[in-house]
């Protein structure tokens, strides 16, 4: 569905194309991810918030102003020996989708040691967004914000994590919805859940339960609700957060959102993974629901990532659907008026390398649509068209 809106987007533009005045130059970052840093003090658990960013030097590929992504780890993982992992750069994977989308990566700590594993606060009984992580985290969303350095566009400004990362992922998007235009939610309770019932839905604990939840959170803000997009995704081999949180994280966003929904068709994604679209009143995708066929209870970071601690990098990549998702859906951000395609033929590798394609295992895939090129090495050829930021399809432009 997604490739038939870019195209009629596309046919409707072509007729009256026009060259549109170069967008402001935006500073290029090191392209490499930061020393640590320390951030806003945590008065709630002691200690401050620290971790790292990544600032690429790539231009970015929506309204000419950056994307922010603030990625949280599960129970026991670390922002530098799991979302990033050293000097390998191999983590969760941001890297590559950073470098393709022109966007900025935040990886914090948890600070404090919450329920003897250091943890992210999101089953505290005090849901307010003035105190412990939601009040250090949104402390540090505003800091890149309004840092004219980073050119942050704040209807760009997205929130992912694993395990208690995508509880509080959650809670995050419920607090703040006004601030957070996407939220990924990888293996993650709902609100209202305690931490002694991750394993199993608490009798009578219902999607709507968890949606009256995020609304209270939201208190003034719900209104935003509008415009946010929401991504579940987990394991059929998870046996430590119950699977059956995945559906209901979705069905209680759907219902915070409003209005009628309608299931689309289950769509295969490379390497197991299988993803079922939800679709508003007005057509446009506002919900994702992916099952990884076989993983367990880990981030699925794909081919690019680790494969330890809590990290799947054997099937799907789930930072390049999420960037994908949220750039090819978001609400917040006018669509131009206008898109001039580009085509370019070259090899696979050459794709890849360029931003055109990504790899997964040995094959190469089209940014954005997903659609196969075949191998991924400096011997095949595919033509590829650039028909919207950041969505390629194999063949000339339409």
């Amino acid at each position: 569905m997604a490739s038939i809106l870019h195209r009629a987007a596309l046919a409707a533009c072509i007729a009256f194309l026009a060259a549109s005045p170069a967008s402001a130059q935006v500073q290029a970052g090191p392209g490499a991810w930061s020393e640590r840093q320390t951030w806003a003090a945590d008065t709630t658990y002691g200690d401050a918030l620290t971790g790292y960013f990544y600032w690429p030097a790539t231009a970015p590929q929506l309204a000419g102003k950056r994307a922010l992504v603030r990625v949280l780890p599960g129970c026991g993982q670390s922002a530098a020996g799991d979302v990033i992992d050293g000097a390998a750069d191999a983590g969760f994977n941001w890297k590559a989708v950073a470098d393709r989308y022109g966007a900025v990566i935040l990886a914090p700590n948890a600070t404090g040691n919450m329920y003897g594993a250091h943890c992210w606060d999101w089953a505290t009984a005090d849901r307010s967004r003035n105190v412990g992580h939601s009040a250090v985290l949104l402390d540090l969303v505003g800091r890149f914000i309004s840092d004219p350095r980073y050119a942050i566009d704040p209807r760009q400004v997205y929130v992912a994590g694993l395990s208690s990362g995508g509880a509080k992922t959650m809670v995050l998007g419920c607090q703040a919805p006004e601030l957070f235009a996407g939220v990924g939610i990888n293996a993650g309770p709902p609100p209202g859940v305690a931490t002694s019932q991750i394993g199993w839905v608490p009798p009578g604990f219902t999607a709507t339960r968890a949606a009256d939840n995020c609304r209270t959170m939201a208190g003034a803000n719900a209104s935003h609700f509008a415009s946010q997009l929401a991504s579940v995704i987990w394991g059929t081999s998870d046996f430590l957060v119950a699977q059956a949180y995945g559906p209901l994280d979705a069905a209680a966003m759907r219902q915070v959102y409003g209005g009628a929904f309608t299931r689309g068709a289950t769509m295969n994604l490379p390497n197991g993974g299988s993803n079922v679209p939800w679709f508003d009143a007005k057509g446009k995708t506002r919900t994702s629901e992916i099952t990884v066929s076989g993983m367990g209870h880990a981030w699925p970071a794909g081919a690019g990532g680790q494969n330890g601690n809590f990290v799947d990098a054997a099937r799907v990549d789930y930072p390049a659907f999420l960037m994908d998702f949220w750039f090819t859906n978001n609400l917040r951000v006018a669509p131009a008026a206008c898109f001039a395609c580009a085509a370019a033929t070259t090899t696979n590798a050459a794709h890849v390398q360029a931003g055109r394609a990504y790899a997964s295992g040995r094959y190469a895939f089209a940014t954005g649509s997903h659609l196969v090129l075949g191998l991924n090495d400096a011997f095949h050829t595919s033509t590829l068209a650039h028909i919207a930021a950041g969505y390629h399809i194999v063949g000339n432009c339409p």
